[in-house]
């Protein structure tokens, strides 16, 4: 896909809701989401031509085929500090949108279009501050990752990391215009309980894996309570467990040889996936201690850390510091249940903030940015990277 981009100098001449249009029209559903869905290789190329055209140099990063990242960078004069801001470029599924989700239709107020609120608008604005900071001569580096990837196992902006690294970073997920310091990280385990397969006519031989699984299944309900009632984050609260999937059996008339129960391990700050792992072990050890014939596995899934900023680390100051004067007031600091890819910023030594614009509908039937709110936060983080960079 072809994009033709014009250099443009001065803060009035980039609009971010220009770039956003584009943006939204480009179908960029992810692939780990939606079999054959179209990957982020044409939104990619849109924001490396775009990139390139604002003076930047880009670097096109695609371990896995289909599936780039762009990272811009414009390089300072030297002494600053280096900063990357980042954003995912890829959606979840255009089914069962309410309209045309590639339309990028506006009104007074609000850009529709899937990916508009998350995130194609912070992406847009943090694309438009970066080169609108470096119009204005940085001693500091800027890096702008537009990363694949993030809606699933965040491989984009793993492999980002791979190759660059900041003094501090932004992800510009939406917020709302509070600041994000915390959030939850996961751990996903398979937990697989063996049992023997026989005729239903021959409980002699016959053990049922999925009648072994239902011990396993009240303890999962019983280390929910315990971990309700436990230490909470002072922002966050207390971790979570729940099953995702079980699955066994083959038909009617036969022991089922395997359960298998997918677990998902919700954590704070200071849970890790080595202690969780111990948890279920301890759990399962337990199980096999007091319950006949109870024969159990784990398989160790996808895994990812917790969050949280330092609350006094520069970039936290200098971006409440162009909040406050934008808003007119200090902004409100949250922290979210979800996952971003903060943690693993946070994780390769860059400590970093959430911050982003308002809208509503991710992943809904309807979504939308809304248009001033995208502008005003493209006005904050130019303020936030001259001041960051120097």
């Amino acid at each position: 896909m072809k994009h033709v981009w014009e250099h443009r100098s001065g803060d009035d001449e980039l609009d971010p809701i220009d770039l956003l249009s584009a943006l939204v029209r480009i179908d960029s559903v992810n692939p780990d989401l939606v079999p054959g869905a179209a990957g982020e290789g044409d939104i990619a190329t849109c924001c490396e031509q775009w990139l390139t055209a604002q003076g930047f140099a880009t670097h096109r990063l695609e371990a896995r085929a289909g599936r780039p990242s762009v990272v811009g960078i414009a390089r300072g004069s030297g002494g600053g500090r280096s900063l990357m801001v980042n954003g995912h470029i890829d959606t979840v599924t255009l089914a069962g949108y309410d309209g045309d989700p590639l339309s990028a239709r506006q009104d007074q107020e609000r850009l529709f279009g899937r990916g508009a609120y998350d995130m194609k608008g912070g992406v847009a604005a943090m694309m438009v501050a970066a080169a609108q900071a470096k119009e204005r001569g940085l001693r500091g580096d800027v890096l702008v990752a537009c990363v694949a990837d993030e809606e699933y196992a965040s491989t984009g902006t793993a492999e980002v990391l791979e190759h660059f690294t900041a003094d501090a970073g932004i992800v510009t997920e939406p917020s709302g215009f509070e600041l994000t310091l915390a959030h939850k990280g996961f751990v996903w385990f398979d937990v697989i309980i063996e049992g023997r397969a026989a005729h239903g006519s021959r409980p002699d031989l016959g053990i049922d894996a999925i009648t072994k699984a239902g011990y396993f299944l009240v303890e999962v309900d019983r280390w929910g309570e315990q971990l309700a009632a436990g230490d909470a984050h002072p922002r966050l609260g207390t971790g979570s467990v729940h099953a995702s999937l079980i699955r066994g059996g083959e038909e009617a008339s036969s022991y089922p040889a395997a359960c298998r129960i997918t677990i998902e391990r919700r954590t704070v700050p200071g849970e890790t996936a080595e202690t969780v792992a111990a948890e279920l072990s301890g759990i399962l050890t337990r199980l096999g201690a007091t319950v006949p014939d109870f024969v159990w596995r784990i398989e160790r899934g996808l895994e990812r850390d917790a969050f949280q900023a330092d609350p006094a680390h520069p970039i936290v100051r200098t971006l409440t510091r162009h909040v406050t004067a934008a808003l007119g007031h200090a902004p409100v600091i949250r922290a979210e249940p979800f996952w971003t890819d903060c943690a693993l910023l946070k994780a390769a030594g860059i400590e970093c903030v959430m911050f982003g614009a308002d809208g509503d509908g991710a992943h809904a039937a309807t979504e939308w940015a809304d248009i001033a709110s995208v502008r005003t936060l493209t006005r904050i983080l130019t303020g936030t990277i001259v001041d960051f960079c120097g």
